[in-house]
C-alpha cells in the first residue's frame, strides 16, 4: 500500500503481535497496521473468520484489537502512541476474565 509522504511528521514505534512497526504520529492504529501490510485484525467468535478494517470510521467494529491489554478497541478510532502494544483479537474479548485478572475496562 502506498501513501503520500509527510516529511514533517514524526515517527512512533508500536508493536503488533510482538513485531515492531514504525508508524507516523497522528495515524490511527488501523491506518498504521494497514500501511505496514497487516490486513487481519481479529477473528469472529462463531466461525473464526478473519476480519479487518472496513469502514475506517467506527461503525462496523471489524477492526477490533487489544491495545495494551485492553480488548474490544476499535483500531480505526485510536491514535498511535509511542510504545503501544497491539494484539489481534481472537474471537470475542472476554471482559469478565480480564477483570478477574486485574485488568480494568
Amino acid at each position: 500500500m502506498a501513501r503520500l509522504a509527510r516529511n514533517t511528521v514524526s515517527k512512533v514505534m508500536i508493536h503488533f503481535a510482538g513485531e515492531p512497526i514504525e508508524a507516523q504520529a497522528g495515524d490511527s492504529v488501523a491506518a498504521a497496521l494497514l500501511s505496514a501490510g497487516y490486513g487481519v485484525f481479529r477473528t469472529t467468535p462463531v466461525s473464526g473468520a478473519a476480519r479487518g478494517p472496513l469502514c475506517m470510521m467506527g461503525v462496523c467494529f471489524d477492526c477490533l484489537v487489544q491495545i495494551d491489554g485492553l480488548g474490544n478497541q476499535q483500531a480505526c478510532m485510536r491514535e498511535v502512541r509511542e510504545g503501544m502494544r497491539i494484539q489481534p483479537q481472537d474471537s470475542a474479548f472476554d471482559a469478565v476474565a480480564a477483570i478477574s485478572l486485574g485488568d480494568t475496562l
